[in-house]
């Protein structure tokens, strides 16, 4: 009988690893699909509950943007096609190698978003290049790892995650005119949102610049761990002209940004709103197929990290 109790405390300890193993994989590791991505279209919107009056591209202007790409004017660093213009410069400030697309649209309809693999789910990550080269995007950069992050998620139009896990949270709103918001989760719900006009909210943060002006401390920092990493955020300069921003970080070659650093640089670009998405090794840039920065998540290796989403233009 002494012999059976004395296995007690062995088959515990490995049953609490083996349920503590599956936690961890559940959390980081095995994907869960909840929803294919919903493009909102005329002939869908009704059908789709969450999508509220979310405006949508139809066929024609689809059509319409495809010939426009097809007789675009295209280098390495720029693209036009008439609707579209975009010019990638680098900029070099904190030791930081940064890489600026400034982007002028004739419509918002060109600025959207995209899920990994074309789905809202739990651990399905692609790199950026990947999902970009999935939607025919011009440019693209990662978003806000909604799959590892609380916070609204509404993309193109459609309510895909509606609670909120902190109520101080702030999103960046990318309304159906093109325009910016910043708005904290426990001040509004997600169908409000949708209600007011809400295209797309980014749940990372935080807000870099409000009214043209520096909203971020010294002090203040996402990971108090490291104060200089890669970056990336998205701001906006006037009505349909924006600047989609990514920094290097973490090696010999580029040390990295903090937050308020971010800030002031965003601030140098003349936006008037402007806000942090997910950075450290998620940050990347794709410009027509390629991978403009150095993407790295510990310096030792360069290479894209798989993400949940993007943001992009086409």
């Amino acid at each position: 009988m002494k012999k059976h109790k004395n296995l007690w405390p062995p088959l515990y300890g490995l049953v609490l690893a083996l349920f503590t193993a599956y936690v961890l994989l559940d959390a980081f590791v095995i994907p869960r699909s909840y929803a294919a991505a919903v493009t909102q279209t005329a002939d869908t919107a009704a059908a789709v509950t969450t999508a509220g009056t979310a405006a949508a591209s139809s066929s024609a202007s689809a059509a319409v943007t495809q010939t426009a790409a097809q007789t675009a004017a295209v280098t390495d660093s720029t693209y036009s096609d008439g609707s579209i213009s975009i010019t990638i410069t680098q900029y070099r400030e904190n030791d930081t190698t940064i890489y600026v697309a400034d982007v002028t649209l004739s419509s918002a309809d060109a600025l959207k978003t995209a899920f990994a693999d074309d789905t809202y789910g739990k651990n399905i990550t692609e790199t950026t290049s990947a999902i970009a080269s999935a939607q025919n995007a011009i440019l693209a950069i990662n978003g806000d790892y909604y799959s590892s992050r609380g916070g609204y998620v509404i993309r193109n139009g459609v309510i895909y995650r509606s609670t909120s896990e902190d109520a101080g949270q702030e999103d960046l709103v990318i309304y159906a005119d093109g325009s910016f918001g910043i708005v904290t989760e426990g001040s509004t719900t997600a169908q409000e949102l949708l209600d007011n006009g809400a295209q797309q909210v980014l749940s990372f943060g935080p807000a870099l610049v409000e009214n043209g002006e520096v909203s971020v401390s010294e002090n203040e920092e996402v990971d108090r761990a490291k104060t200089s990493n890669p970056r990336t955020a998205i701001g906006i300069i006037s009505p349909l002209h924006y600047v989609l921003v990514v920094s290097d970080g973490r090696t010999s070659a580029s040390t990295g940004l903090s937050l308020y650093q971010l800030a002031q640089f965003m601030q140098g670009l003349g936006v008037e709103t402007a806000y942090n998405l997910d950075g450290g090794g998620s940050s990347t840039m794709v410009f027509n197929g390629t991978v403009v920065n150095q993407p790295t998540t510990n310096g030792n290796r360069i290479s894209e990290r798989k993400v949940s989403d993007i943001v992009y233009i086409g």
